[in-house]
């Protein structure tokens, strides 16, 4: 977007010319492509793909390859609770022809295989409860997760809810880890609607009191519609070539919003400073779109690029948000840069409030008070603000990651109900078993390997084609049907299934999968199953985010060199953002992790917390916080840059935006704080940690550690060495102009 590169005519950009000359057929042109973007957008949601928890260069990954290829099985991802009628058992003659026919419905339908159930002959016997009150079909559905639980699962529930409906001694419900996060997609859908429904009146209240113009107020919420559908419309593109989560809509949603509002705020206030210092119209967009935009491309890129570290982990799930977040920041920079000045070019005079000495006053004195008292004593404000910063993030430091499961949904739900039966009744759940592939192992030579597993602890029992292994010992020899089970279709290579106990399910199976992989095999051996899929998932987030937190703080260093010229400002924001996010881990940890906030939320607390959740809030809230501190030092660098005065540029400079991002602060947490009411756990900690760290950043960094910090530097802050000051002045970055530096501007007359 050439906001600022000039044109032969004069001191303004290309497109500041275009958009102040024709503004309303940049309008016109502007709503043919909204128009545009919405029928493409209106299938985006169907286009959008689920993806599992899985890494595809996985050691598991490599494990279930085999186990499809060699052995015609996979880990289990559907399952079916058969419930008899109250009262009765699932040993019953008829009770168990039931279940037998409910097997066989499986069995028949297309794209499901390896049907095992409790009423085959050698079944396991923890497929029933404890108290032989249900008992559990499981199979497995190779193919993406989109095929699965887009197109197999609602086939496949709909022939068991009519078979349901005509049996009459038993009831079947459907689950399964597929059907589970099915039901979550199908939630979060159901959440982006309702979300705005809610999101959109309530910005646009809050904007109507921000300007006092309900004009003004419908075309800024207009640019974050504008972007939402937008980025809507690329995401159906994109998911044309590449998986897309059904979960980067809300993103979509809550960012679109967010950065249209945010944008459009900050160059309508400096257009109407403009107005006041006594340009023309069409003067006065022309630079506000050069000094707000040098500051809006900026605060763009900051947010895009900790967006993009996602791309770092290779996974579907956290690449989608990536996606997303690229083109809310793209599609929003089109609306503030196109169509917010060509309507500010029509509306005129009419854009500033009614009554311009009260608009922003109580805002901007009592940011003024609270600099000022900072300002004159830096090292208590600093201290204040550290230790407020340092105890909201404590809980930070006691964070336990692991695998989400179907309790990320509200207890009504089906699928969930299912698991909390499972949980209560059974013994242990024969679907989280780690499968351990010996693909050149002859299934003969296994026995001491079988026996060893047996005893690592956390072990219920090992299946074998030699037979079941507890404690070290065969306590059930293997037959013609299990051997062929386990073993490979070609007769070379054999897999074992290693079952956890219901106390190590409930701990959490890390540590038990990498005492499965550290036993001593008689040769090459790979594990897979639910467990490891989940470990080597957390193991490849987690390792990787030190890595991603590095490459944004760094580009986000680069790009704040670029606009201020100065090392010290950069390394000081960097800092102080990283210590406002350890509140948004700290909320995680006290609230989600440890369970403090579910009597008000709803859900239920596991004792873990799923990683990749953490580390996608960890590069939107980077980015809009830097959003935030990108304004303010722009026009902190602006004052000290027109009087030289290091410590009155921080309190006009604060002051003067104290408007902008307090507005601004509130619509972004209010947005993101509609999710907190979600049916999916993922979404309320999403929803409430944004929120509260916007609000954090906006209060204790920005009202207080930015002066704290920028008052004890003084004259350090806009410092760097000379070699990069030389490499500054080399850089084609155009300067904001400023409304009191700007050689044009006519006196205001006094009455």
């Amino acid at each position: 977007m050439l906001i600022y590169r000039l044109d032969p005519e004069g001191d303004h950009s290309m497109i500041a010319t275009l958009v102040t000359r024709y503004p309303r057929k940049v309008l016109v042109g502007a709503f043919i492509v909204f128009l545009l973007f919405g029928v493409v957008a209106a299938g985006a949601m169907d286009a959008l793909t689920q993806s599992r928890f899985e890494s595809a260069t996985a050691e598991s990954a490599d494990a279930e390859r085999m186990l499809a290829e060699q052995f015609g099985t996979g880990t289990p991802n559907i399952a079916v609770l058969v419930t008899p009628e109250a009262g009765r058992s699932v040993d019953d003659v008829d009770i168990a022809r039931a279940g037998r026919d409910f097997t066989e419905l499986l069995r028949a339908e297309p794209g499901v295989e390896d049907v095992t159930s409790f009423w085959d002959a050698g079944s396991s016997p923890t497929l029933a409860s404890e108290n032989r009150g249900e008992a559990l079909i499981l199979a497995w559905a190779p193919g993406s997760a989109n095929h699965v639980r887009n197109e197999l699962l609602p086939e496949l529930e709909s022939r068991l809810v009519a078979a349901d409906e005509a049996a009459t001694q038993v009831s079947v419900t459907l689950a399964g880890s597929d059907q589970v996060f099915r039901a979550a997609a199908v939630q979060s859908r159901q959440d982006f609607l309702r979300a705005e429904m809610l999101i959109l009146p309530l910005v646009l209240g809050l904007l109507w009191l921000v300007f006092r113009r309900v004009v003004l107020a419908l075309v800024t919420i207009g640019i974050g519609l504008f972007s939402v559908v937008g980025t809507l419309a690329i995401l159906r593109i994109i998911a044309g070539f590449t998986d897309v989560s059904p979960f980067a809509a809300n993103i979509a949603l809550t960012m679109g919003i967010a950065l249209g509002v945010d944008y459009g705020l900050f160059l309508t206030y400096r257009f109407r400073e403009e107005l006041a210092a006594g340009r023309e119209v069409a003067d006065a967009v022309r630079s506000a779109l050069r000094a707000a935009g040098h500051t809006i491309i900026f605060s763009a890129a900051t947010v895009a690029a900790g967006l993009a570290a996602l791309f770092v982990f290779q996974f579907p799930f956290l690449s989608s948000f990536a996606y997303a977040g690229i083109a809310v920041v793209a599609t929003a920079l089109i609306g503030v840069g196109v169509i917010l000045p060509a309507t500010l070019t029509l509306l005129g005079t009419r854009a500033l409030p009614r009554n311009p000495q009260r608009a922003g006053s109580t805002a901007t004195g009592l940011w003024v008070r609270v600099t000022s008292a900072v300002i004159r004593r830096p090292a208590l404000g600093g201290a204040v603000g550290l230790i407020a910063l340092l105890v909201l993030g404590a809980p930070a430091l006691g964070a336990q990651f692991g695998a989400p499961d179907d309790r990320v949904l509200q207890p009504s739900q089906p699928v969930r109900t299912v698991y909390d039966t499972i949980r209560a009744e059974f013994l242990t759940e024969d679907a989280d078993a780690v499968a351990v592939v010996a693909p050149d192992a002859s299934p003969d030579s296994i026995g001491e390997y079988a026996a060893r597993l047996s005893l690592v602890p956390g072990v219920l029992r090992v299946d074998s084609a030699l037979g079941t292994y507890v404690q070290g010992t065969a306590t059930v020899p293997g037959d013609p049907t299990t051997r062929a089970r386990f073993t490979a279709e070609d007769g070379t290579g054999t897999w074992l299934s290693v079952l956890p106990t219901r106390a190590q399910l409930d701990e959490g199976v890390n540590h038990f999968v990498r005492d499965i992989r550290a036993t001593a095999a008689p040769s090459a051996v790979i594990v897979g199953g639910s467990p490891a899929m989940m470990e080597d998932y957390i193991d490849g987030v987690v390792d990787r985010f030190p890595l991603v937190g590095l490459l944004i703080a760094l580009v986000t260093f680069l790009i704040l060199f670029v606009m201020t010229g100065s090392v010290i400002a950069p390394l000081k924001a960097t800092v102080l953002n990283m210590l406002s996010l350890s509140v948004m881990f700290g909320v995680l940890v006290w609230g989600f992790q440890d369970g403090n906030l579910a009597g008000i939320l709803d859900f239920t607390p596991t004792g873990l917390i799923e990683p990749s959740i953490p580390i996608l809030m960890f590069c939107i809230a980077y980015g809009l916080s830097m959003d935030y501190e990108v304004f303010l030092l722009s026009r902190i660098k602006e004052e000290y840059d027109r009087t030289g005065d290091a410590n009155q540029s921080v309190v006009q400079g604060i002051s003067r935006s104290a408007p902008l991002v307090t507005a601004a602060a509130l619509i972004l947490a209010i947005s993101f704080a509609v999710y907190a009411t979600s049916g999916v756990t993922f979404l309320q900690q999403l929803g409430l940690g944004m929120a509260l760290t916007v609000l954090v950043d906006a209060t204790i960094v920005r009202g207080i550690l930015v002066p704290a910090f920028m008052r004890l530097a003084g004259p350090w802050n806009w410092w760097a060495p000379a070699p990069l000051r030389r490499l500054h002045a080399r850089i084609p970055v155009s300067e904001p102009l400023s409304v009191t530096k700007a050689v044009d501007v006519q006196p205001v007359a006094r009455s």
